[in-house]
């Protein structure tokens, strides 16, 4: 039985001859190792993105149903809204009671009434507290999960984490981009239909925003 001998054919030549260069082999397969695995590790996050690039782009087609409007009202202890308002015990008691998600992104004071507003993705909350008697009325406002996908495109009112994940996916689709390119120069026969197929398609962004960005 005879074992599976090493490329060395016309398949085993050209895969060679593409990785031989300036650099030598060592540096190329590095550089593939990690296209490949930087490729797997944001696979999700360049999914994610480049789905709700488009869902954002096209608003109207994928959002057109209403955002689901709760409101509520109550009454708060008095002991919480005196000077100075328990901003942290007002807000925490609101959210436990009514189920209320996002984060506190205003509490306003005057001397008749609090407003307080929480945010998150495809999310909203709002409640408008009486300073004299307690009482409030708070409205809800949940939209659709494509909402909430193009809120994280954007990064709105989504926390410092999610934020850190931009940013990382960020610095992940830059590294693919140009460990994409670097690799294409170390293959000879189609380094330059390559870099032409680049060049056109970055003219054709410039193109695009010079004609079509007022």
């Amino acid at each position: 039985m005879t074992g599976t001998a090493p490329a060395s054919g016309p398949v085993g030549n050209q895969v060679s001859g593409q990785l031989s260069g300036s650099g030598g082999r060592a540096l190329p397969r590095w550089i593939r190792w990690l296209h490949i695995y930087g490729s797997m590790l944001g696979l999700c996050a360049t999914l994610l993105f480049a789905v709700t690039g488009l869902t954002l782009n096209h608003a109207e087609w994928f959002e057109s149903a209403e955002p689901s409007v709760r409101t509520v009202t109550g009454k708060l202890p008095l002991t919480m809204l005196g000077d100075p308002v328990e901003k942290l015990e007002v807000a925490e008691r609101l959210r436990a009671e009514h189920g209320l998600r996002g984060t506190v992104g205003e509490f306003a004071i005057d001397d008749r009434e609090c407003i307080v507003v929480w945010k998150g993705p495809g999310y909203s909350a709002d409640a408008a507290i009486q300073r004299e008697d307690g009482s409030y009325r708070l409205e809800e406002a949940r939209r659709g999960l494509f909402a909430v996908l193009d809120d994280l495109h954007k990064g709105r009112d989504c926390g410092p984490v999610w934020s850190l994940v931009i940013d990382a996916s960020a610095v992940v689709l830059a590294f693919l981009s140009l460990t994409g390119l670097w690799l294409l120069l170390y293959l000879r026969k189609r380094r330059r239909t390559g870099l032409l197929v680049a060049l056109a398609g970055t003219a054709a962004l410039v193109v695009a925003f010079v004609l079509g960005v007022r």
